[in-house]
């Protein structure tokens, strides 16, 4: 096995989880903290730069959870496991509606902050963006790889943020425990959410949507929570009250 294409996975895992479970879901769809303007820049680049081809523009990421959290697991619901016999085909609804709403931004809350950067934005949604980051990614490539098969890893890179999705959308809906009872179908997939930094403690977040730390029970670990609020303590973030 090659061990330089393992740690290149996981480190491109975590850095683009951590960016959507802190930037995209906590802070931009939901706004459980302000961030100052150098912070909000700086990691609205990381993200950018972390999920790379498959870059998720904030304010539309933000719109459809919006809309998962308004209308769960019923026909409205974006990305609903109950409404398609495959991960596949609910992640094309997801596809389809997320680049609705990437041309045409509707359904916005006059009470929300939702972060823009419009050159970056309008930039990622050109074909060149794609093919970039797929020269990037080959690049980097080039100096860990000791057989050409190896290459077949980089669809792994390039669909990092959809995978991500997938993966909470399907699960976070389908399997596990619930905590509470809830009008949908929400689960807590796994007890210790190492592998998606809360993101799978799907029925403790549809319970307190506006609550930093997903976990509640004590068999329970949100990864994503003590680095909130480390920030929190530096300064970096401000939370928002309840």
């Amino acid at each position: 096995m090659n061990w330089s294409i393992a740690l290149a996975l996981v480190a491109h895992w975590y850095i683009s989880l951590f960016c959507q479970t802190f930037y995209l879901h906590r802070y931009a769809s939901h706004a459980m903290f302000t961030l100052p303007f150098w912070v909000d820049r700086f990691f609205y680049f990381l993200t950018f730069c972390a999920q790379g081809a498959s870059f998720l523009n904030p304010k539309a990421y933000a719109l459809l959870h919006q809309a998962h959290h308004k209308y769960s697991d019923t026909e409205k619901d974006p990305h609903s496991p109950h409404f398609y016999p495959s991960i596949k085909k609910m992640m094309l609804k997801t596809f389809h509606d997320y680049h609705s709403l990437v041309r045409n931004p509707k359904g916005e809350r006059e009470d929300h902050y939702y972060p823009e950067w419009p050159l970056l934005d309008k930039f990622a949604k050109t074909k060149f963006h794609t093919i970039l980051w797929i020269g990037i990614y080959a690049f980097l490539y080039s100096f860990i790889v000791t057989s050409p098969w190896q290459y077949s890893f980089l669809i792994l890179h390039l669909l990092m943020g959809p995978l991500q999705g997938a993966a909470v959308n399907w699960f976070g809906h389908k399997l596990g425990y619930r905590n509470y009872s809830l009008p949908d179908q929400s689960k807590n997939t796994l007890p210790i959410d190492f592998f998606l930094m809360g993101e799978l403690y799907q029925n403790n977040h549809h319970q307190f949507p506006m609550d930093l730390n997903f976990a509640k029970k004590w068999f329970e670990w949100d990864p994503a929570y003590p680095i909130i609020f480390l920030m929190k303590k530096f300064h970096l973030l401000r939370i928002q009250e309840s």
